[in-house]
């Protein structure tokens, strides 16, 4: 097979986490190739919610510019707290405090949050190529680079590290992962994601909905706009294949809610309406880190088990990437050896919050009056109370 390029790195997938780490090693200098199948701008099914902390390490990455025009434009919607309504409807509201130097925690939709990251990287000096990657080359056991299909042909792109960064069915993770080693579906949700256009919203607010016929998981509704709201609802996977329930079904109780149903207009339309998969950080003994390869982001599974979110840990799996792969090359060793700290570093930056969110994942499953108790009497300083705010 003809062999097109030779990089340092290449990544696959330029959503957050393979963006994130494009950027981070094109700046430290190393010639990188930013692969995905899509042009950017493209939309990305989420519930579209930015923590202060991606707002930070994007700061840090050059990018306060960025989100500065993306919050005039329209495009980041500033969140000024959060409404946390219990399974019995208490409902705990909570102010957000600004983070250091100002910084705000936003909704926005991904197809301009994405977009933004990829500039990003390829203005730090990351090349970017529109493909559709097949598999990951290997020679002797060890990742060499990718197959890739560009303007109708296959070829080889080779080069000393590839970063899996596309997302929860990712091609390098599958290829790299042996089926027993992948997650179980006590370790996974399935979530729907609409907007709606109309709705009384409480502006600059989100809303988590904790009842009975959804744990262990959440309704949400998160304003895009000053008439627009991301709405939807997510369910850990066993769960919801025991209730042999319908997603979309599931939604519209939701909204025929009484609460629900006096916020909307005579006649409303949900639009984009999408199902996707996440995979959670919870499950151990996972591998993130290969012969010449890394997982970051959804494909390594690195999403919140209580909350559902996944972009900051995909930022800070970036983030920790390129560390790891920038310490690699620089002493020439990117044998599984010599990229395995990466596991560990992921494991002190993320693991206690995965922990934690986990043990609350299943409180909620097993004692949701424990969870009114918690909201009701604890307030924000309640543990699940926490783990929400900590990602917003």
């Amino acid at each position: 097979m003809q062999t097109v390029s030779e990089h340092d790195v290449i990544v696959v997938g330029a959503g957050p986490g393979g963006a994130t780490t494009a950027t981070a090693l094109a700046q430290r200098g190393h010639d990188v190739l930013l692969i995905d199948r899509h042009t950017f701008p493209r939309d990305k099914v989420c519930g579209d919610a930015i923590s202060q902390g991606c707002i930070q390490i994007m700061n840090d990455l050059g990018m306060a510019g960025k989100v500065k025009a993306a919050v005039a434009r329209g495009e980041f919607h500033r969140l000024d707290g959060m409404r946390l309504v219990g399974p019995s409807g208490h409902v705990l509201h909570s102010e957000f405090q600004h983070g250091a130097g100002g910084v705000e925690s936003y909704v926005s939709p991904r197809v301009y949050f994405d977009a933004l990251i990829q500039q990003q990287a390829v203005e730090s000096g990351a090349g970017f190529l529109q493909a559709e990657v097949k598999e990951p080359l290997l020679e002797d056991g060890r990742v060499a680079g990718v197959v890739a299909r560009a303007n109708g042909e296959w070829q080889a792109y080779r080069s000393r590290v590839v970063v899996g960064a596309d997302g929860v069915t990712s091609t390098i993770m599958r290829h790299l992962r042996p089926e027993g080693g992948q997650h179980s579906d006590k370790h996974r949700a399935v979530a729907l994601r609409a907007y709606i256009e109309g709705m009384e919203i409480y502006p600059h607010e989100v809303e988590f909905f904790l009842y009975d016929e959804i744990l262990p998981g959440y309704a949400w509704i998160f304003p895009a706009g000053d008439h627009v709201a991301n709405i939807g609802l997510g369910m850990r996977l066993d769960k919801f294949r025991g209730l042999k329930r319908n997603l979309k079904k599931m939604l519209q109780d939701f909204l025929a809610m009484p609460d629900l149903r006096a916020r909307l207009p005579n006649s409303h339309a949900l639009r984009d309406v999408a199902v996707w998969q996440l995979n959670f950080g919870s499950q151990k003994h996972l591998r993130h880190a290969y012969d010449g390869a890394l997982l970051v982001g959804d494909a390594a599974g690195l999403i919140n088990p209580l909350t559902g979110g996944g972009i900051h840990n995909a930022l800070i799996s970036g983030c920790l990437a390129a560390e790891t792969i920038d310490e690699a090359l620089r002493v020439n060793n990117t044998t599984r050896e010599g990229l395995a700290i990466y596991e560990q570093r992921c494991d002190e930056a993320m693991g206690p919050e995965m922990r934690k969110s986990f043990l609350y994942q299943r409180v909620l499953l097993n004692y949701p009056r424990v969870v009114d108790f918690l909201i009701r009497y604890m307030g924000r300083h309640g543990g699940v109370a926490q783990s929400f705010l900590s990602k917003l």
